[in-house]
């Protein structure tokens, strides 16, 4: 069966970051369907070796345009559909190089996005248990050593450094800048949260630096989307009920705050 017609929608695929949406999606749904009639979709232990490597490389291709057109959804069924591929080994594949980490880390930073960190551990177990069996070490590669240093920051609540490694020089790929952008949008939730909380007002230069906001101007946006009052420079945050405001909460909040106030204090003094 010929594969000449798939290995054609590869190509285009593969040189598409500069086309529309629309003709990436087009193309993407001409790759399945190619898959479909030379049955690739799902590996088995008949699939010639050369239709192994074109069906994964038009997966992973797909899987990477989903997030270049910000479709997370679509990534993860990319993702799940390659899973199959990847526990076939390499050797099956005649030589032809994979993006496994890549898709990987990417997958492994989504579910960080999502705060899904029990999928992230059963994940990170099983490619754990693949890299110890073949002698290295999860920390050399540099897709899979992104999102496991970000969990880990982020157990630690060191919001400052999950918040330097997502700037542009930080990030090991442009698709992870994606997912990195989201990352830090919920981390400055969470601390906004916890802001709320523990503190009556802020100055706004403060509260820039505290939720990682490029401008002052930014501040008064989100506190105006969050319902808060910026007047007289600061930001005032409303009234809590004092029966809301337990023990509880106030220590958890003082953590998440503490652990990210020596940050905002290396630029300027909290009021």
């Amino acid at each position: 069966m010929s594969t000449q017609k798939l290995s054609d929608i590869l190509s285009q695929l593969q040189s598409s970051s500069s086309s529309s949406p629309q003709k990436i999606t087009s193309l993407l749904t001409s790759a399945k369907r190619e898959l479909l009639t030379l049955n690739a979709l799902i590996p088995t232990s008949t699939t010639p070796s050369h239709i192994l490597a074109l069906a994964r490389q038009t997966l992973e291709a797909g899987a990477l345009l989903s997030i270049r057109l910000e479709q997370p959804d679509s990534f993860t069924r990319y993702y799940q559909q390659l899973s199959a591929f990847y526990e076939i080994p390499d050797s099956s594949y005649n030589g032809k190089n994979s993006q496994r980490s890549k898709v990987t880390g990417l997958y492994l930073l989504l579910l960080l996005t999502k705060g899904d960190y029990a999928g992230f551990h059963t994940v990170l177990e099983g490619l754990e248990v693949e890299s110890a069996r073949q002698g290295k070490g999860l920390e050399e590669d540099e897709f899979l050593s992104y999102p496991v240093k970000l969990e880990r920051w982020l157990m630690e609540g060191s919001y400052d450094r999950v918040w330097g490694a997502t700037k542009r020089e930080g990030v090991p790929s442009e698709e992870f800048g994606v997912f990195s952008e989201v990352l830090v949008g919920t981390i400055r939730d969470e601390i906004a949260s916890c802001s709320e909380k523990a503190y009556p007002s802020l100055p706004i230069a403060n509260a820039k630096n505290l939720l990682f906001l490029e401008s002052e101007g930014s501040v008064v946006e989100f506190a105006q989307g969050r319902g808060w009052v910026a007047k007289d420079g600061r930001i005032y945050f409303p009234q809590q009920q004092e029966d809301a405001r337990t023990e509880d909460i106030l220590v958890a909040s003082g953590q998440v705050i503490e652990n990210t106030i020596g940050y905002a204090r290396e630029l300027e003094t909290i009021v």
